[in-house]
């Protein structure tokens, strides 16, 4: 007997009332399918199609996940069986199917990603084979978890937007930190941008991932780095417009000196050192200020060696950002990771902090 006449059999025979039946029906079908001899024609893979379709409708979970495997790794599949399958509220039905079919196109798992859960938005963010506007459909509606197992699947590629967004995600969800900063394909700055939210371990992984790159991609990441304004940051200190004053009188007299600096903190005059630390590095306020409020001494340190200050100069200004007490020791655990800091890395990391600067977009090179 044909293949094809013993399709028209089947058909048939899936007129029949019996459920036991009908599963032995859908098992035939399926058999059939893949032992199809030649090329299937759209006549033929529509027969299949239906056939499938409806028999799969009616069946158990157990039963349309055993389709859903055998299915998975077809390469050429029917087109409604699958995305019915894909559907499935089961994981057990649409993962096998989410997470490997080759068959599934990207319109098919976009409407899946739009319209599904977020069970069915994890097994999507495993794939091997994402596009991007997959990837990005999944940044845009998925809860935190399901973003953490996206963002470890290296083959997952993000648009610069998605990318954005992910990075604000992180901001509010330290658990989602390591996975934004292992993401070696996340542009530069935007790592970067990471700095301030992070603890020291993944610091380093920043800095290590800075020291590294060639120059030309590095002016490439700074060119194309979008930036939002400084103000988003906060509201600026009661006393700023004075602050700024008295900093740029010490400017135009030259007396902007190191020991100035220590002496405006010696002084308690905090918005003064702040404001003379960000020109001083060519930063917004908002991220100096938030140096000195958060007591963030790595950071500090990269902004004295990019402006080579000696290591006593630094030593000083952590003891007097410093609660009272706690100076002295972080000095002391300070100095010689001071000493060890490439001034050639302190610049690089500077730059994308002093980007913060800058209203809007940068244009690409």
């Amino acid at each position: 007997m044909s293949n094809a006449s013993k399709l028209d059999e089947l058909i048939a025979l899936a007129r029949e009332p019996s459920s036991a039946r009908r599963r032995e029906l859908l098992r035939e079908v399926t058999d059939l399918f893949f032992s199809f001899s030649g090329p299937r024609g759209p006549e033929e893979m529509s027969l299949f199609d239906g056939v499938l379709t409806r028999l799969a409708d009616e069946m158990e979970e157990e039963v349309r996940a055993e389709l859903a495997n055998r299915f998975a790794g077809a390469a050429a599949a029917p087109a409604s069986l699958l995305k019915t399958l894909a559907n499935d509220e089961s994981g057990a039905v649409s993962g096998p199917l989410l997470v490997r079919s080759k068959a599934l196109t990207e319109n098919d798992l976009l409407e899946v990603a739009s319209a599904r859960g977020q069970g069915h938005l994890r097994m999507i963010s495993g794939r091997s084979d994402l596009s991007e506007a997959v990837s990005d459909k999944v940044v845009e509606r998925a809860d935190d978890e399901t973003l953490g197992v996206l963002l470890r699947n290296p083959k997952a590629p993000l648009s610069r937007q998605a990318a954005e967004t992910v990075v604000d995600r992180a901001a509010a969800n330290p658990a989602l930190h390591e996975a934004v900063i292992d993401r070696q394909t996340l542009p530069i700055d935007l790592l970067n941008e990471m700095y301030f939210l992070v603890e020291a371990r993944l610091r380093e992984r920043i800095l290590a991932r800075n020291a590294g790159m060639d120059p030309g991609d590095l002016e490439a990441a700074l060119a194309a780095g979008r930036r939002k304004v400084a103000e988003r940051d906060g509201v600026l200190p009661s006393d700023y417009g004075a602050a700024v004053a008295h900093v740029k009188n010490m400017l135009a007299k030259g007396t902007m000196t190191p020991s100035a600096l220590a002496s405006l903190l010696r002084h308690g005059e905090r918005t003064r050192f702040v404001v003379a630390l960000s020109e001083l590095a060519d930063i917004d306020f908002h991220t100096a200020n938030r140096i000195v409020d958060r007591q963030e001494v790595d950071a500090l340190a990269i902004i004295c060696k990019a402006a080579d200050f000696d290591r006593t100069l630094f030593l000083t200004f952590t003891v007097l950002i410093m609660e009272p007490g706690k100076g002295m020791m972080v000095a002391n655990s300070y100095g010689q990771r001071y000493a060890e800091l490439p001034r050639d890395l302190a610049l690089r990391t500077l730059r994308f902090w002093r980007m913060r600067r800058q209203t809007g977009d940068v244009a690409a090179a």
